[in-house]
């Protein structure tokens, strides 16, 4: 029997508490994510698929319930305390690198993530090689600029390296949060099958919120949509293989 990885019970998160103007973004959610589901996330506008991002992360606290990390619950824990089990890339490219920093710098950064800081020499020389081998495997030219400074890249090798850098160490838990969005149909498109080679490859556990419902169909074993901040359609294996578009474009225009 497969375990839960992370699991979500009833939980609540609220907006703009102890106001007139509260609002309930998150209202009872519960998900169970399994060892090895790459999740595609669908939703309205407002849905809460971000808020749900947030509140994994750790960005926003929830107001109730429990979020379990393999039975312990991680609800009050740190950001900084779940990168250790946790990466994430954004729909924007600048967030997630240091642009003044190197592809190089910033791969180092990735590198050491969850490890204990301190006044050591940093090596990088001795990183390269290494380095310029895994940046190839993006096939976008990120290996050939490894000494340049990540703001000067493009959107795309940007967006790359962000992803790179979350999978570096093999997380627990991936989320993507929209992270093709930005970038124009073709690179986007590559970046996709990056993805999903990856995931693949490294048998990563996996969230990723898309508009695209060609991409929520074609990637992943598992789709779920989330409504007024509640999972309210989740299907996984053969029946999401049967799913088409005009019948996920029939759900939305039954559940709005």
């Amino acid at each position: 029997m497969t375990k839960p990885l992370l699991q979500l019970k009833d939980v609540v998160l609220k907006v703009n508490r102890h106001t007139p103007e509260e609002i309930k973004i998150l209202d009872h959610l519960n998900l169970t994510i399994n060892a090895g589901d790459f999740i595609t996330v669908l939703g309205s506008n407002g849905a809460g698929k971000s808020t749900l991002f947030n509140a994994i992360g750790g960005d926003l606290t929830i107001d109730s319930g429990q979020i379990l990390l393999n039975g312990r619950d991680i609800a009050h824990d740190s950001v900084e305390k779940r990168t250790r089990f946790l990466s994430r890339v954004f729909q924007d490219p600048k967030l997630g690198t240091a642009p003044r920093m190197t592809v190089a710098e910033n791969l180092l950064l990735a590198e050491r993530r969850g490890q204990r800081r301190g006044l050591l020499p940093r090596r990088l020389n001795k990183q390269l090689a290494h380095f310029k081998k895994i940046t190839a495997t993006m096939h976008n030219g990120l290996d050939q600029r490894l000494t340049t400074a990540t703001g000067n890249l493009s959107g795309g090798q940007r967006q790359a390296l962000s992803f790179l850098m979350a999978t570096l160490k093999r997380p627990e838990l991936l989320l993507l949060d929209e992270h093709t969005a930005a970038l124009d149909p073709q690179t986007s498109q590559d970046l996709m099958h990056l993805t999903n080679e990856r995931v693949q490859d490294q048998n990563l556990t996996c969230l990723m919120i898309t508009h695209h419902l060609e991409d929520a169909l074609t990637y992943g074993n598992r789709l779920i949509v989330l409504h007024h901040g509640q999972v309210t359609f989740d299907v996984a294996g053969a029946e999401k293989a049967a799913l088409t578009t005009e019948k996920l474009y029939s759900f939305f225009a039954e559940i709005e």
